[in-house]
């Protein structure tokens, strides 16, 4: 995936939306408890995006669950995720259902499976418009139409009466975009928005993202296993690992700047373009912790050659009030102090 080019930083407000504070959600399995989130601290401002990154397993799905309320039964959360400083892990299932879509919106992986295949698209569209807004159909229909040509639906007219299966995965997607821009909310979350398209698609439904989330002005967390999708699209990045954010800060310093061991081993495992043929990748040794033992202290020690003694002792990265560049590693790229608590 070829990063976007490089936006001019957009100035952030003070103003927080989201302010995820000491979130740990376990989740209990036959082997143990699986620790998908274990101490996770991120703000996200007004009109912000914040890219958060990461390998596959590292918990980014399951914060952005935890966030919406859409864990299984056998997961809990402790900790607080405060939208507008109401904690939404104490809303009841009534009250959440007021926040979705209406103020929190989520778009999911897969739209092919996240949109009803036996139900027509106008219908899925228009939904949340008469339920959180109230209203009429004709309204609906005439707001449907205007978000399915501004998320770049060819003939919106046909496609409302059209079935999911009737489109392409990328049309789809842009169904869903559509469907989470519908009640204007405050807060858009993207989950791997892009997994099940082609590189053409993705870069379009990624820089259609970065447009929408400019030009309503919402906050945007975009979830992505890869660098690239974030690079050039996002304010600030957050690099999750093993269930805790290693580096978090402006997108440009981390990219360019990396302290976390992880991050600078993970940009320099991505191939890029300058990358000369047949040469070996710079691998990460070994895996992921067991997440249902993960080690004390740094969860990447294990896998890292600059690892000591120290990085048992280094905790979960707290956000800096400043909203500066930190890492929770005892031994950061450049020779920083740690920023762990």
């Amino acid at each position: 995936m070829t990063p976007a080019e490089p936006l001019p930083p957009v100035p952030v407000p003070a103003t927080s939306v989201l302010e995820i504070r000491d979130l740990r959600t376990h989740i209990a399995t036959p082997r143990g408890t699986v620790r998908a989130v274990d101490g996770v601290f991120l703000d996200v401002a007004e009109g912000e995006a914040l890219g958060l990154v990461g390998e596959s397993g590292s918990g980014k799905s399951v914060l952005a669950r935890a966030v919406m309320g859409l864990l299984p039964r056998a997961a809990a959360s402790s900790g607080e995720v405060l939208f507008r400083g109401h904690d939404l892990l104490t809303l009841s299932p009534k009250e959440r259902t007021r926040v979705w879509g209406r103020r929190i919106a989520l778009v999911f992986q897969d739209p092919g499976r996240s949109l009803n295949p036996v139900v027509r698209v106008e219908r899925q569209l228009t939904e949340g418009m008469r339920r959180h807004l109230g209203v009429s159909r004709s309204e609906a229909h005439t707001r449907a139409l205007g978000l399915l040509d501004e998320v770049g639906v060819p003939d919106p007219e046909r496609r409302l009466r059209a079935y999911p299966h009737e489109l392409s995965g990328g049309m789809r997607q842009r169904v869903m975009i559509a469907t989470a821009l519908a009640c204007e909310p405050e807060l858009l979350i993207a989950d791997e928005p892009t997994t099940a398209l082609d590189v053409t698609v993705q870069r379009q439904i990624l820089d259609l993202l970065r447009r929408l989330q400019r030009e309503h002005g919402m906050a945007m967390i975009l979830i992505s296993h890869d660098l690239a999708v974030v690079a050039g699209r996002t304010d600030r990045a957050a690099v999750m690992y093993a269930g805790r954010v290693a580096e978090s800060g402006p997108t440009r310093e981390v990219f360019t700047a990396p302290r976390h061991r992880y991050t600078r081993a993970l940009l320099a495992a991505t191939p890029t373009l300058t990358h000369e043929r047949h040469t070996p990748l710079n691998l990460i040794p070994g895996a992921l912790p067991d997440p249902t033992r993960p080690p004390d202290g740094c969860r990447f020690a294990p896998r890292c050659a600059h690892a000591s003694t120290a990085c048992a002792r280094t905790g979960p990265l707290v956000t800096p009030a400043a909203r500066g560049h930190a890492a929770a590693c005892a031994h950061p790229a450049g020779g920083d102090a740690p920023h762990g608590r």
